[in-house]
C-alpha cells in the first residue's frame, strides 16, 4: 500500500516539475498549437471564448513562452545590436550606458560587439548579428561604409554613428565646431603656439577635429603644430616628446580626445612641467575622469550618454514605423573651462631682461 502511494506521489511530482510546453496548453484548451501561438503573441484574429480558454490554460499550467521560439514566430527579438570600433575606455562605457538605459526603458535588450576598427571583423560581426536583433546601431568612423552596405542587412533598420552617411540615418558629433571653439579659446588666452595631437589616420572624428583646429590657427595666422596620435593615452604620452622639440615651442597642447590628454599630462609631469603654469592642456569628449584629474581638465564636452539615447530613439522610430529617422542628427559640442588652461607666462621676455644689481653697502 505504501509502495503504491509512493509511486503515485512520484508521478505527481514529475508532472509538477516538468516545464509546460505550448502543446500542453493547446491540449488543455482544446485548440491547435497555431491558435495558442496567435493568441499569446497577439497576431491574427482569435475568437473571444477561444482566447479566454487559451489564457486560462496557460495560467493553470504556469506556461512561460520560450523567448527564442517567440522571436521566430513574430520575427521580433526585442534586442538591438550595437557594433562599436572598441569597447575599452570611458567614452565607450558611457555611450553603452546611454544606449542600455534608453533601450531598457522601451523594453529592449542590447547585444554589444566590437569590430576593433577592422573591416573584416566588422563584416563577421554583422553576419553573426543578423537574425538575432531587430535593428543595428553601428559606429565605424574609419572607412566609408559603401563597400560594407550589403553586410549591413538591407532588411534591418540601421543608425550610423560618426560614419559616412550614404542613404542611412546618422548621428554625429559636431567635431569641427568643438575643436574650433577650443583652439579659439587657447588663442584668445594669448597662446601663439598651440600644438595639436591628432587622432587615428582615416578616422572621421579625428579628421573633423583636425579641421576645426586648422581653421582656428589659420584664421589667426598661427603655425600648424601637429603630431600623430591614435586616441589612446599611450599615444598622448609619446606625443609630448615631439611637442617639446617643436619650434616655436608650444605653450598649449590640445589633444583630440581626453584619453590622449591624460597621457600627455603624465608625460609633462614626469618632465617637471607644470600645468597650466608652464603649458596649458586641453582635451575633447569630457569623459567622467576629466573633472577628477589634477588639475581638472579643460575639454570639449560631448554628452556621450545622450548620444547613446538619441541613437536608440532614432532606431526605434524606424522599428515602430514612425517615419524615417533624421538623416543628420548632430550632437552639439561645448567648451568646458576648468583648471588645466591659463594665459601663458611670458618666460622668454623675462629671461631676456637682465636682473638688476643692487649695491650692497658695508
Amino acid at each position: 500500500m505504501s509502495t503504491t502511494r509512493g509511486a503515485s506521489s512520484e508521478r505527481v511530482s514529475a508532472r509538477a516539475s516538468r516545464v509546460a510546453t505550448i502543446r500542453d496548453v493547446a491540449a488543455r484548451a482544446g485548440v491547435s498549437v497555431a491558435t495558442v501561438s496567435r493568441t499569446l503573441n497577439g497576431i491574427g484574429p482569435v475568437q473571444d471564448d477561444t482566447s479566454k480558454r487559451v489564457f486560462a490554460a496557460a495560467r493553470a499550467l504556469r506556461y512561460v513562452p520560450h523567448a527564442a521560439a517567440r522571436s521566430l514566430s513574430i520575427r521580433r527579438s526585442d534586442t538591438l545590436g550595437v557594433l562599436l570600433p572598441d569597447v575599452h575606455g570611458q567614452f565607450f562605457s558611457e555611450f553603452i550606458r546611454g544606449i542600455d538605459v534608453a533601450a531598457r526603458a522601451r523594453g529592449y535588450h542590447i547585444l554589444v560587439s566590437s569590430s576593433h576598427s577592422d573591416v573584416q571583423e566588422m563584416s563577421a560581426v554583422l553576419r553573426t548579428l543578423r537574425g538575432r536583433v531587430d535593428g543595428l546601431i553601428v559606429m565605424f568612423p574609419n572607412v566609408e561604409l559603401g563597400p560594407l552596405s550589403r553586410e549591413i542587412a538591407a532588411d534591418l533598420p540601421v543608425v550610423l554613428l560618426n560614419s559616412a552617411a550614404g542613404s542611412r540615418a546618422t548621428i554625429r558629433i559636431d567635431n569641427a565646431a568643438g575643436a574650433r571653439a577650443m583652439t579659439d579659446y587657447l588663442l584668445a588666452l594669448g597662446h601663439r603656439a598651440v600644438a595639436f595631437i591628432n587622432g587615428p589616420e582615416h578616422n572621421t572624428d579625428a579628421a573633423e577635429r583636425r579641421r576645426g583646429y586648422r581653421a582656428a590657427v589659420d584664421a589667426e595666422k598661427r603655425p600648424r603644430l601637429e603630431c600623430a596620435g591614435d586616441f589612446t593615452d599611450d599615444s598622448g604620452y609619446r606625443a609630448v616628446a615631439e611637442i617639446l622639440s617643436m619650434k616655436p615651442r608650444p605653450t598649449a597642447i590640445f589633444a583630440a580626445n581626453d584619453s590622449m590628454a591624460v597621457g600627455a599630462l603624465r608625460a609633462l609631469r614626469e618632465r617637471g612641467i607644470a600645468i597650466p603654469a608652464d603649458v596649458s592642456l586641453a582635451g575633447f569628449d569630457d569623459i567622467p575622469m576629466a573633472r577628477y584629474l589634477t588639475p581638472q581638465l579643460t575639454t570639449v564636452r560631448v554628452d556621450i550618454a545622450e548620444m547613446g539615447r538619441r541613437s536608440v530613439e532614432s532606431l526605434l522610430a524606424l522599428l515602430d514605423g514612425r517615419g524615417e529617422a533624421p538623416k543628420h542628427n548632430i550632437v552639439p559640442a561645448s567648451l568646458v573651462v576648468r583648471e588645466s588652461c591659463s594665459a601663458p607666462v611670458q618666460r622668454a621676455a623675462a629671461a631676456r631682461r637682465k636682473p638688476s644689481r643692487k649695491r650692497i653697502s658695508s
